[in-house]
């Protein structure tokens, strides 16, 4: 996928880290508020531009793994103290475990059961015993909708602006795709088009909680409490791993 390879440093045009902060001060409360431990150490994994960690880390010490080097360079730029791992959310091992692990939407191109439930086994494994996993998916079968949203900013004297458009070609599988079209201005203010194609996963409440739960994990579904979003068109999987 262009954005997260050649088009990577465009990321913070696209997704300013300045949105985040709502968004990163109710998942510091989903940390706190459901481990049953003390909340020190996070993981978050595909952690791409580091937007939701460039909030919460002032709570926590963060480690970032994500599995494109552009996004990690985004993410060195914007959170030089966190510590920055390559690596695939299915294979990553790191030997140590963390009170809270965190997957934001990288989850969702986890797109056969096979890779989400080896997404699933990372996450357990570097899960203290009675801590947290929080995974928080754009859509499980249930909310899924076909829309378009368009955005950018300029900045650093150069400029983006991006549509959107979700869609499901085949609703009998476990995929749907999201087209993304850029206008990218650089700073001698010659513009190019980009058309960029995001296959990703689509799985439902039942399957999600049944692979939670095969792992190991205690799970539930929160709401997504944003003012910005409609709290019951995203589901929050709470995971807790068992002390024993």
């Amino acid at each position: 996928m262009k954005l997260y390879d050649e088009l990577s440093s465009w990321w913070p045009l696209l997704s300013p880290p300045e949105d985040y902060e709502e968004e990163a001060a109710f998942f510091a409360r989903v940390f706190t508020e459901h481990s049953r431990r003390p909340v020190q150490s996070v993981l978050e994994l595909g952690s791409g531009g580091g937007n939701n960690a460039s909030f919460l880390k002032a709570h926590f010490a963060m480690t970032l793994v994500d599995v494109s080097p552009g996004m990690l360079e985004v993410s060195r730029a914007l959170n030089p103290e966190c510590e920055h791992i390559q690596g695939d959310m299915r294979r990553v091992r790191l030997g140590s475990r963390f009170d809270v692990v965190f997957v934001h939407d990288a989850i969702c191109y986890m797109t056969s059961e096979d890779d989400l439930r080896r997404a699933v086994e990372t996450v357990y494994l570097h899960c203290e015993p009675g801590g947290l996993a929080v995974i928080v998916p754009d859509y499980v079968r249930e909310t899924f909708e076909l829309e378009t949203e368009h955005g950018g900013i300029d900045r650093g004297g150069r400029g983006m602006r991006y549509l959107s458009w979700v869609s499901d070609p085949d609703p009998s599988d476990t995929m749907y795709v999201v087209d993304f079209a850029y206008l990218l201005r650089e700073t001698d203010g010659t513009v190019h088009v980009e058309h960029d194609r995001h296959v990703e996963g689509l799985f439902s409440r039942a399957q999600w909680l049944e692979i939670l739960h095969q792992v190991g994990f205690r799970a539930e579904i929160i709401p997504y409490e944003l003012a910005s979003i409609d709290p019951h068109g995203h589901d929050v999987f709470v995971c807790t791993k068992p002390k024993r």
